[in-house]
């Protein structure tokens, strides 16, 4: 620590101006001695340069430390991400095949249902159509019976009107 100050020149000054060598030498000296201890707090709360280079440095590594963390949380993060994404595709895979196997299941069913009713519509149809046609027979039966039974009747009117 250096005190750039001209403590003689300070002292002639003074004593040109009225000042005793005695009081100028005190005033002096009282000057010197506020200054010393202003340098003194002054200087203690101030750093040198190697004390701010190496507070610099430790600074820095603990903020290359703190990058160094944050990579590796990123990464874990970003790695648990992709893990989790991946396990909800597979579960999206899996719903999507069971949803497109019920799909088929459905329609397999409902193929199935439409081809039962289509038969049992060709069934009944088919028993209809034989009851209409059995009832064809009887009704041409009966007609040919009482055709027969009125030529039968007109005879027997003739022959008795004949008769």
């Amino acid at each position: 620590r250096k005190l750039f100050f001209d403590t003689h020149a300070l002292v002639c000054l003074l004593e040109e101006n009225g000042f005793t060598p005695q009081q100028s030498e005190v005033i002096v000296s009282a000057l010197v001695k506020i200054m010393n201890t202003n340098l003194d707090m002054i200087y203690k709360d101030m750093v040198t340069k190697v004390q701010q280079e190496i507070a610099l440095q430790q600074v820095m590594s603990h903020i290359g430390g703190v990058k160094k963390d944050m990579i590796i949380l990123e990464k874990s993060e970003f790695s648990a991400l992709r893990s989790e994404n991946e396990k909800i595709k597979l579960e999206l895979q899996q719903i999507k095949k069971q949803v497109m196997d019920e799909i088929t299941k459905v329609r397999a069913d409902n193929k199935l249902n439409l081809n039962l009713e289509k038969s049992r519509v060709k069934e009944l149809h088919a028993q209809q159509d034989r009851a209409l046609t059995q009832t064809d027979r009887k009704i041409d039966t009966e007609v040919a019976d009482l055709k027969t039974m009125l030529e039968s009747h007109k005879l027997d009117n003739i022959k008795y009107l004949a008769g």
